[in-house]
């Protein structure tokens, strides 16, 4: 066996739905708040124990659940990443090291790996780890009635055993050079498990326990007094507030009731900036906003008909009037620039009404008519979005009709289920995860319900391929497909922007999810304590 993970020491510390890359592969990420760039430090590094925090959360339903295989939006997730323990974790320059696992290492067919836990780590309810609390933990997403979100990221593991108490083995059915990556995914908690039953009511090995929970409303929670790791959880107790309106969560903030706020108006932020005691984090990461075409239905199931539709929307005018600079360009494929094998030499799409009209005519059509979902439940601006679109599209010929569906159950009745809908995606820290959430014929969450031979082909066989240079040219291919044929458009990558008071202390924010990774609780603290 070869060593892909030395025992590393303590852990590392930096940063809705909602997967890879080798151990040596993941590059740094930009940090940037609006024109300027933001310091690696906070201006004083050095943590403080004390405090009660409070933070402000643009999501959350009454119908979440604390069961980490339910996750699917940003405020549970924060509670995965708050209250549980994980075998990975990604640190705030990408790179990836153990959590629960101390080290870990793999075959060279990269299909079994083996992970050796950190000693000593306890539960909430007093019950030390051991290896059958891992394997429990992820069988229940496993197995033919599971309907975790987490199902797919499992999907290639054949079996995992014990090799004594404080071993892990996973067998997999086929090879993958960045499973460890998969095992840093906010579904995939570590959680107590007895008589081979896993306890989803909250119980972790997380910095913080549970106090109390009520959905769509708020949760509380105080730091555990036995948390193996030294060096985070310094707020004495927080409070996670589900408030969903962007104005009325602002008004929190400037106003005290909130130390820190999540999904930022990008229209407003101007007046943030001026308040002296706020701080603006835009942390350029894996983030992009979709408009998803449905390839099962008429017209979309033509791929000149969804060339006309990228052609037909200016990225320029989305990046600069919906995300005022908070982002970049989008491609129409999902792999960010911070990406290693973001494909660099491909060209940028631009608008072009006269393309567009030239794949229509390609399509038989010299005009069409459809109708776009949206609400701001896909994204902050997402109705502003599509009317932009709306206006860039009659330039080709292109009639859209924007429907402002309800925020409330969004996800449930326009996701995955119109033919033409706006979207986003949290992104992957690796393209392999990315294309296999998403992409994979196969998926549980292929927006566009898209299949492409060539490019399930190229999945398979970049996934277990061990040879970067190799893999570039597959994931560069792959992107290439994704671009032109996909019924995915990816307009803009958009930054993760926050705003916090100036009270709060943090090191360098990691970017591989929001909220410092959602992390937030247990790496900030309160400067001033």
């Amino acid at each position: 066996m070869s060593k892909w993970a030395k025992k590393s020491s303590l852990p590392i510390t930096a940063n809705r739905r909602e997967i890879l890359k080798s151990a040596a592969a993941v590059g740094a990420f930009a940090i940037t708040s609006s024109s300027r760039i933001l310091p690696a430090f906070a201006q004083d590094p050095a943590p403080k124990k004390g405090g009660h925090f409070k933070i402000g959360i643009g999501a959350g339903a009454p119908s979440d659940s604390l069961d980490p295989a339910t996750y699917t939006n940003s405020f549970t997730e924060l509670f995965g990443k708050t209250l549980h323990g994980y075998l990975t974790q990604i640190d705030a320059d990408g790179k990836l090291g153990g959590e629960l696992a101390d080290s870990w290492d793999v075959t060279k067919d990269a299909k079994t790996w083996t992970f050796k836990l950190r000693k000593g780590v306890e539960f909430h309810n007093g019950k030390s780890l051991d290896a059958k609390d891992v394997i429990g933990s992820m069988n229940h997403h496993r197995g033919e009635q599971s309907k975790s979100a987490a199902k797919d990221i499992l999907a290639s593991v054949e079996e995992i055993r014990a090799d004594g108490p404080e071993t892990v083995v996973f067998s997999l059915k086929e090879g993958n050079a960045d499973f460890a990556y998969l095992l840093e995914d906010f579904h995939l908690a570590v959680i107590p498990v007895k008589d081979e039953k896993a306890d989803v009511s909250g119980v972790g090995a997380g910095g913080y326990v549970l106090d109390n929970i009520d959905y769509g409303v708020k949760g509380t929670g105080k730091r555990f007094a036995n948390y193996w790791n030294s060096d985070a959880a310094w707020f004495d107790s927080f409070e996670a507030l589900s408030i969903q309106d962007v104005t009325a969560r602002t008004n929190a903030l400037t106003t005290g009731q909130i130390h820190a706020m999540d999904r930022c108006d990008l229209k407003t932020i101007h007046l943030l900036e001026r308040d002296k005691g706020l701080e603006i984090l835009s942390i350029a990461g894996t983030q992009f906003y979709t408009i998803d075409m449905m390839c099962d239905a008429a017209p979309f199931d033509n791929a000149d008909v969804r060339l006309a539709f990228k052609y037909a929307v200016d990225r320029q005018q989305l990046l600069d009037t919906l995300l005022h600079g908070h982002g970049r360009l989008g491609n129409d494929h999902p792999i960010a620039s911070t990406n290693r094998f973001f494909a660099k030499d491909l060209p940028q799409r631009e608008y072009d009404p006269d393309k567009a009209r030239f794949h229509l005519k390609k399509a038989g059509l010299s005009e069409l008519k459809v109708s776009l979902s949206a609400a701001d439940a896909a994204f902050a601006g997402a109705v502003d979005a599509a009317t932009i679109y709306q206006q860039n599209a009659a330039k080709a010929g292109i009639s859209i009709d924007v429907v402002r569906e309800s925020s409330d159950g969004y996800w449930d009745t326009v996701w995955l289920k119109k033919p033409f809908y706006m979207a986003y995606w949290l992104g992957r820290p690796t393209a392999d995860w990315m294309f296999s959430m998403g992409y994979d014929a196969n998926a549980a969450w292929n927006n566009s319900h898209w299949k492409n031979a060539r490019f399930n082909e190229l999945l398979v066989s970049a996934r277990s391929d061990l040879d970067d240079t190799r893999r570039l040219e597959m994931y560069t291919e792959m992107q290439s497909i994704c671009r032109d044929d996909c019924g995915e458009m990816a307009p803009v990558f958009v930054n993760n922007v926050n705003a916090l008071s100036k009270r709060i202390g943090y090191k360098k924010i990691g970017p591989n999810w929001d909220l410092d990774g959602f992390r937030c609780i247990e790496r900030w603290w309160f400067a001033d304590a």
